[in-house]
């Protein structure tokens, strides 16, 4: 049976080299440069025996030190101090100890643990051109890791592990030609995993866990000598990766990975050990997992893997631990597991399994959760109620014909009737229950401010919901909650068993997915959630009796009951008009929202057809963009929005490359903005252009030409400063080029400034006209030009 190749391998080089040790003296350069690597390093603990007597060449070897000449040259160095070494003293320099090291130019082994090392390891290591195994690990180096070190032709061994490195796995890794160990772990790397992994042919250890590492794992099958590999606590996901079949440690633990365990697991003959719990794997556990002919350690803990155990499955007589806790497990722990308990560790809790041992739950746990991620049970489910007795009619049999008939008759009667949620009638209604959305919910967001954090929204965490809880919430769908519909969904009103009101979208599918080919948009989805966003709750998956691929998807919404921010300006709503300070707060609410869009979250949501109409108000004035951009479905649907609108009218916007999508947005909003200044509505390109001519003549116009374009409302109202500086903004915003029109932070920063200046002017309740302020009244000048 093959052997791991364990990554500190190479040093039982050390002892094997030493039994042929070589006469002749070392060069007294190479001792000078070793006793000042001493002095550079503080006289460590672990050099206290170099003197000026000292023998490099010939001096036993520890397992801490160790000194190996050839000739007249070192070529290898090993220095260990011991674990929990502090930081080098401040007038430590990392670029002096490279320009001291790189005087042994015939190194070909360096080990350099634990030794207080700080600061950014220096491209001088590209000197070291023999080197083969560099291991600078527990260290206290930072910053990216330097691309001289693809200049290491002859590198077989990199480990970098317990050190502070930041940045992203380089793609340069792929061209060291003979790199079969590398080793990263422990470090603050982030973002995806370089492609050129896959390319690696020679890599035999793999190991990059405890770092910040996020997205999928790229396709490793081409790594046909790949015997460890080592992803633990890292936010990769969601496919189970793509590997070669030689592997002898794969282990997965406290990642994203979502999808189910492909069958090609159980052809890992060589596996000795897999790890992938704490993550959020559906679909049936492989029993096969339990004999496979090298497997000793075993742990699916923590996920949602379902399945039927049996007394007479088989086990792996050298399978010493396993764990199946936390997953949806019925029938009967296998025999084999409780054979040999005493050297064996098995561990199966808050399972459904037919034992009083370790705390199991009911059946009716295991089977609803099952259906939730789409997973059909292994127990016939008991008949659905009358009115949604077509779902059987692709089950049951012709006996029950006459009466599944009637059954159609009846619901053909009711969609005459009212208007109601179709449900085809080869389907089984599955809802995805997958509850791992709430596990460090933004963690690869860029936090803007105060406002993103999800604990000022006064919202539940993202959750899933049951399709009863849905039907219940809307009266089964009745007409009198429909709100709207699209050409591929339909948007209804909700009141949930808590008495929360929830708006609820059903988005229809024209092809067939499965529940993981949504899970990445899910993931988005469940981290929009902003005070100036209509924000998502929870979802439902509704899939196929056949296959269990996702038919439809209903999607549910915080409700805004408050209309949009146009009925507030110009649809004559009673005593409602907005004054300019609720408009000029409104604009700064709807901005922070585009602001959290774009770099609120990773990547950022561009491009989001901004339209008045899609603006809502809730009780207390706060805006709300309830209708923003997600590619959630673009091969059935085309451009998918996520939320829902309460107009289906048509508005000006401006045509944009996705290069230039948030400057796109920045253009629909200046539209927003002037028909805040104007209070009326705007419904063509071809007002938009001439209004914006006319507002920039009003700038410095005289007091009639501004009353026969800015609303009535707003000059009953206004400091002329702080109108000027909306003008100005929202002018700039509808720029022609992109590049023209301000970024988002600068359009909020002016926006914040006119709402300073207003308040400065406590006259929102008088009845006069527009305020006589002069534009060059000290301290409400603009502040830029």
């Amino acid at each position: 049976m093959a052997q791991v190749l364990h990554p500190s391998y190479p040093l039982v080089l050390f002892f094997v080299i030493l039994s042929f040790r070589y006469s002749n003296q070392l060069q007294s350069s190479h001792a000078q440069t070793l006793f000042r690597i001493q002095g550079l390093l503080n006289f460590p603990t672990v050099l206290s025996s170099w003197n000026g007597n000292t023998d490099f060449c010939n001096t036993d070897p520890s397992p801490n030190l160790t000194v190996v000449c050839y000739e007249d040259s070192i070529t290898q160095l090993h220095i260990i101090e011991s674990k929990g070494t502090p930081p080098l003293p401040q007038n430590f320099s990392i670029d002096s100890f490279f320009t001291t090291l790189v005087r042994l130019p015939s190194l070909k082994v360096l080990s350099l643990v634990s030794l207080g090392l700080w600061g950014p390891l220096s491209g001088k290591i590209s000197r070291l051109s023999s080197l083969e195994i560099f291991n600078i690990s527990s260290n206290f180096l930072s910053g990216t890791i330097p691309q001289e070190i693809s200049f290491l032709e002859k590198l077989q061994t990199l480990m970098l592990d317990d050190n502070m490195f930041s940045g992203h796995v380089p793609d340069w890794l792929g061209s060291l030609p003979v790199l079969a160990v590398l080793s990263l772990k422990k470090n603050s790397l982030s973002g995806p995993l370089p492609k050129s992994l896959g390319t690696m042919e020679n890599l035999r250890v793999l190991s990059l866990s405890s770092n910040r590492l996020s997205g999928a794992v790229p396709d490793l099958t081409s790594l046909t000598n790949l015997q460890v590999l080592d992803l633990e606590d890292n936010y990769l996901g969601p496919l189970f990766p793509r590997l070669g079949s030689k592997l002898i440690t794969l282990v997965l633990r406290k990642n994203r990975f979502s999808s189910g365990i492909p069958s090609e697991v159980s052809s890992y003959y060589q596996l000795q050990r897999l790890d992938i719990s704490f993550n959020r794997f559906m679909g049936p556990f492989l029993p096969s997992l339990l004999s496979l002919p090298s497997i000793t350690y075993l742990n699916v803990a923590e996920n949602k893997l379902n399945g039927l155990l049996s007394v007479n499955m088989s086990c792996n007589a050298e399978l010493i631990y396993v764990d199946l806790s936390s997953n949806l497990l019925t029938g009967s722990l296998p025999n084999c597991l409780l054979s040999d308990s005493e050297n064996r560790v098995v561990l199966y809790a808050r399972n459904c399994l037919d034992t009083g041992n370790q705390n199991q739950h009911p059946y009716s746990f295991c089977r609803n959760e099952a259906l939730a991620v789409g997973i059909l049970p292994h127990k016939q489910e008991e008949p659905r109620k009358a009115s949604k007795a077509i779902l059987a009619l692709g089950v049951v049999g012709g006996i029950f014909g006459g009466v599944l008939l009637v059954g159609l008759i009846f619901l053909a009667h009711r969609r005459v009737k009212a208007k109601k949620v179709k449900v085809p009638p080869t389907k089984l209604i599955t809802v995805n229950a997958s509850t791992g959305y709430t596990s460090k919910l933004l963690s690869d967001a860029r936090y803007i401010s105060q406002t993103t954090k999800l604990g000022t929204l006064g919202l539940p965490a993202y959750r899933t919901f049951s399709l009863e809880e849905l039907e219940e919430a809307t009266d089964n769908f009745d007409s009198s909650t429909f709100m709207n519909e699209g050409s591929h969904d339909q948007i209804y009103r909700g009141t949930l068993s808590n008495g929360s009101l929830v708006a609820i979208r059903c988005l229809k599918l024209k092809r067939r997915y499965s529940t993981q080919h949504f899970m990445h948009n899910i993931e988005l989805i469940s981290k929009l959630r902003h005070r100036h966003l209509v924000s998502a709750l929870g979802h439902c998956f509704e899939c196929y009796l056949d296959d269990s691929s996702v038919s439809r998807i209903f999607f549910v919404f915080e409700y805004v009951s408050n209309r949009t921010l146009r009925s507030h300006l110009s649809e004559g709503l009673a005593g409602q008009t907005l004054t300019w300070t609720q408009r000029i707060g409104a604009a700064i609410g709807i901005a922070k929202g585009i602001q959290f869009l774009h770099m609120g979250i990773l990547p950022g949501v561009l491009s989001n057809s901004l339209k008045i109409t899609d603006v809502l108000l809730d009780q207390s004035l706060v805006a709300k963009i309830s209708s923003y951009n997600l590619p959630l479905l673009t091969e059935n649907m085309g451009k998918a929005v996520m939320g829902f609108s309460s107009s289906g009218s048509k508005e000006p916007s401006v045509a944009g490359s996705s290069r230039h999508g948030d400057k796109v947005d920045i253009y629909d909003f200046g539209v927003i903005l002037m028909e805040i200044i104007v209070g009326r509505p705007i419904t063509s390109q071809e007002e938009v252009d001439i209004l914006k001519d006319q507002l920039q003549e009003s700038i410095m116009a005289d007091d009639a030409a501004q009353r026969s374009i800015i609303d009535l409302e707003v000059r009953k109202a206004c400091v002329y400063e702080s109108l000027k500086t909306v003008t100005e903004i929202c002018i700039r915003c509808l720029s022609k080029e992109p590049a023209g029109r301000p970024s988002v932070d600068d359009v909020l920063w002016n926006l914040q400034f006119a709402a300073q200046v207003q308040d400065s002017w406590k006259g929102d309740s008088q009845s006069s006209e527009c305020s006589p302020v002069s534009p060059s009244q000290p301290g409400l000048r603009l502040a830029f030009q």
